[in-house]
């Protein structure tokens, strides 16, 4: 190993765990730790890595995390969100939690009950978030832009009894889109309805307008009596950190989603050792979060670290909006933001991004996507976020199981997702082969430990294809490990280009891309051709006011990358298929690109 500079990493995450503030269960996280192991330990010089294991694991339920934070942080701010104004304090917010997770009992719903969340960011979300986990209700957090045909399809797949929805947000009106798979709503008595095509869905619940068929949610607050807070409490005394207590839909990058089943265990852990790994515990934070919550990394990086670490969350409005994110960060003096590579370049592309103060901002969290270096360094110098880390993982992994340090070195934090979080293994394997590659040497990335899903709700099939008999879970992902345990990610394992035989990652090509000085965002994808098999076709943003060729970007990349890593076709385009969450649908965008250029 190169030097003594692997040890850093683990030198920063034991004084993580150590630097506890009073009262925040520091003295348990900071036992038996030692300075003198690595932060990952390689093996015989092949692309294995296994992380710290000294930093115990906590066997909390969701609801004890957030009881001890308010317990030992009363009086500080737990949540606001800017658009609607509301503002929690922890000791409110745990109060409204248990009044709510009564309420839900109150109107019928019992432990192991699934209840979707189906909407925007609003405060509604986190208190069912919550009172779910109190209640032993498992949270199915349901894509906002769902149509009719995805809504059946999840709620059917995973036999929701409740559905929570505002009646009305941007063009999606939830109550007609559920009348249109759940006609009988209408005539039915709250709590009381009997569908044909959904069997299990007895209850609806609105934020907002009181609907036929049903309850709003103030009436679900009020519903919950001392009869009910006593039962909550029984069912308490039965939860375990094993249950499962969320079902995140997969967004679908890669076609239909499936239901990846998480428990206590998981996220508690991983919100754990993500505030950790930033150094949370020693520093007052407050996080912006722009990030939708229906996805991992506001749930789990975002409301969960918030429940676990104390740090205030602030959302900044109901979807992301990038004037709304860096109004947010100036009012209310954040010091992280959180967000995907195309919400930090919205941010930075604004005409009026210059008249904005962002001094209080330290750092944040990069994840979602691959991020370009070039876009990873200018996020660093121009919004003052010296900080800044990538995140990477996957939903099936609770999520995040790499991630950088914030004192890494600028190549480390721009070329790479990081080191393993502790209590992790990770390895690199041939796919043909099935055999771990050497170091620097690019395979598909396995993973292993607590951090790994209970599995694809009732779907044994799907789950075998992507967990093995071991334990390890298949993330698709081509990756590079290398002598200090820093991970890079090279692309999907289905996005790889094979052009004559030449094994091609789009996201080389678009890190390379990205220092033309004309371009603001650039996609490669593999578009079908009869000679080659595929050919290289690059999807390409422009920065505002600028304008290029085809041929230029051709030029630009004659004599930097390999003759056959240039893109045969260059498109202009204005935006990219994306998901709620802000990835890039890379099989939608092949697909119309096939289309566009009539292959």
């Amino acid at each position: 190993m190169a030097g003594v500079a692997w040890l850093r990493p683990l030198a920063r995450e034991l004084l993580a765990a150590l630097g506890k503030r009073p009262g925040l269960r520091g003295v348990q996280r900071a036992s038996a730790l030692h300075t003198d192991a690595p932060p990952a330990t390689l093996i015989t010089g092949n692309s294995y890595v296994q992380g710290v294991t000294d930093v115990p694991l906590l066997t909390k339920t969701v609801g004890q995390c957030l009881e001890e934070t308010a317990h030992c942080f009363p009086d500080r701010e737990a949540l606001v969100f800017c658009q609607d104004g509301v503002r929690k304090t922890f000791a409110q917010f745990v109060q409204e939690v248990d009044q709510a997770a009564a309420g839900l009992l109150a109107i019928g719903l019992k432990k192991g009950d699934r209840l979707g969340m189906w909407g925007p960011n609003k405060y509604e979300w986190v208190l069912m978030q919550f009172a779910t986990a109190q209640a032993g209700i498992i949270l199915v957090s349901v894509n906002p832009a769902y149509q009719a045909q995805e809504l059946e399809f999840v709620i059917e797949k995973v036999g929701c009894k409740a559905l929570v929805f505002p009646t009305q947000f941007k063009t999606q009106r939830y109550y007609e889109i559920l009348k249109q798979v759940c006609p009988e709503l209408e005539k039915s008595s709250p709590g009381g309805i009997k569908s044909k095509r959904l069997p299990d869905l007895s209850t609806v619940i609105t934020l907002d307008s009181k609907l036929p068929g049903a309850f709003q949610m103030s009436e679900v607050i009020q519903a919950g009596e001392s009869s009910h807070l006593k039962r909550l409490r029984d069912i308490q005394q039965t939860l375990s950190c094993n249950d499962p207590i969320n079902i995140q839909f997969t967004s679908g990058t890669t076609g239909s989603p499936k239901g990846a089943t998480l428990s206590h265990r998981n996220i508690v852990n991983n919100a754990n050792l993500i505030g950790l790994r930033l150094g949370i515990n020693r520093k007052e934070i407050r996080i912006a979060l722009p990030v939708p919550l229906y996805h991992c990394l506001g749930s789990v990086g975002g409301s969960m670290v918030m429940a676990l670490h104390g740090t205030p969350a602030i959302f900044s409005s109901l979807s992301f909006d990038s004037k709304a994110a860096l109004e947010s960060v100036v009012k209310e003096k954040c010091t992280f933001v959180y967000g995907t590579p195309t919400m930090f370049i919205d941010m930075l592309s604004r005409p009026d991004f210059d008249s904005y103060d962002l001094s209080c901002l330290r750092g944040g969290v990069i994840a979602g996507s691959p991020v370009p270096p070039e876009i990873m360094k200018k996020i660093m110098t121009k919004m003052n976020m010296q900080d800044m880390v990538v995140g990477y993982g996957t939903t099936e992994n609770s999520p995040v199981t790499f991630m950088g340090f914030p004192e890494d070195n600028i190549s480390q934090r721009t070329e790479t997702v990081g080191c393993i979080l502790p209590h992790t293994e990770a390895k690199i394997k041939d796919p043909q082969t099935g055999e771990i590659v050497p170091l620097n040497s690019p395979g598909e990335l396995l993973i292993r430990g607590y951090c790994v899903m209970l599995g694809y709700w009732e779907d044994s099939t799907k789950t075998r294809e992507v967990i093995t008999e071991d334990n390890w879970y298949k993330t698709g992902d081509i990756a590079v490990l290398d002598e200090s345990g820093y991970c890079k990610i090279i692309g999907r394992c289905k996005d790889m280009i094979i052009r004559g035989g030449e094994n091609i990652y789009p996201a080389e090509i678009e890190q390379f891309l990205h220092t033309h000085p004309k371009i603001e965002e650039v996609q490669v994808v593999g578009v079908k051709d009869e000679r080659m098999g595929e050919e290289i076709c690059a999807c390409i943003r422009m920065k505002a006011g600028q304008e290029c060729t085809a041929e230029e970007v051709k030029t630009f990349c004659k004599g930097k990358i390999s003759h056959f890593k240039i893109p045969r076709y260059i498109v202009f385009m204005q935006k990219y298929p994306l998901t709620i969450s802000g990835k890039i649908q890379k099989y939608k965008l092949r697909e119309q690109m096939e289309k566009h250029l009539q292959l």
